[in-house]
């Protein structure tokens, strides 16, 4: 909590995630995997242009078509299969986001796992984000700051990491959601990959741990 703090004291609420719908969101969970945001936004643009940021659009768009408008998020064939695997398995086995998001958390992200091209990030990502569930995305930049930091060690996975935040947390939505989105910030702008700029990083002066 004290990074969290400090995070939010500099940087303010972030007001993740930057979408209109719950549809939306999970659309953008899957076309942001290895690509910037702004590409994300460009293709989401596109969708919204031509009507198809819904489920039963995208359910019925056929690959080409889908391909063809979530090209400036690269990969567009790959995302397009992934997309078009993930909206099937919603309709076909819940018929609506209500539906799904009404299923006990644990069953549910075990099913999104097993959807073809979802991983525990993009799992999660739509729980929390599209569904509101209490749980920890955890992405680079988290994986980054962390270890920087000596919480974390690199052999630590997704899980280790994950559950060092549910393990310290408060169970809160809110939090969770606010939390990552301060660690993206503060890793974009200090905690770069290279060249991290420490001097003036909220974190600057915290210890190293471990």
């Amino acid at each position: 909590m004290n990074i969290y703090e400090r995070l939010h004291a500099r940087f303010g609420p972030q007001r993740w995630w930057p979408a209109q719908t719950a549809c939306e969101m999970i659309v953008g969970a899957v076309l942001t995997q290895n690509t910037a945001w702004s590409n994300v936004e460009k293709a989401i643009a596109v969708l919204r242009a031509r009507e198809m940021l819904h489920l039963d659009a995208l359910h019925r768009v056929s690959m080409r078509d889908l391909a063809d408008a979530i090209r400036a998020s690269g990969f567009f064939n790959l995302k397009a299969r992934r997309l078009k695997a993930l909206v099937d398995f919603i309709v076909v086995r819940y018929g609506t986001l209500a539906r799904m998001f009404a299923q006990d958390a644990v069953t549910l992200r075990a099913e999104l796992l097993r959807v073809n091209g979802i991983g525990p990030e993009t799992a999660d990502s739509i729980l929390l984000y599209a569904g509101g569930v209490p749980i920890f995305v955890v992405d680079a930049y988290t994986r980054r700051v962390f270890l920087r930091h000596g919480l974390i060690q690199e052999a630590d996975d997704y899980h280790d990491i994950q559950a060092l935040f549910m393990a310290h947390l408060t169970r809160d939505a809110v939090l969770f959601n606010e939390y990552h989105a301060l660690i993206v910030r503060a890793a974009k702008y200090h905690c770069k990959k290279t060249a991290p700029d420490c001097a003036t990083c909220p974190l600057g002066d915290l210890p190293v741990w471990l």
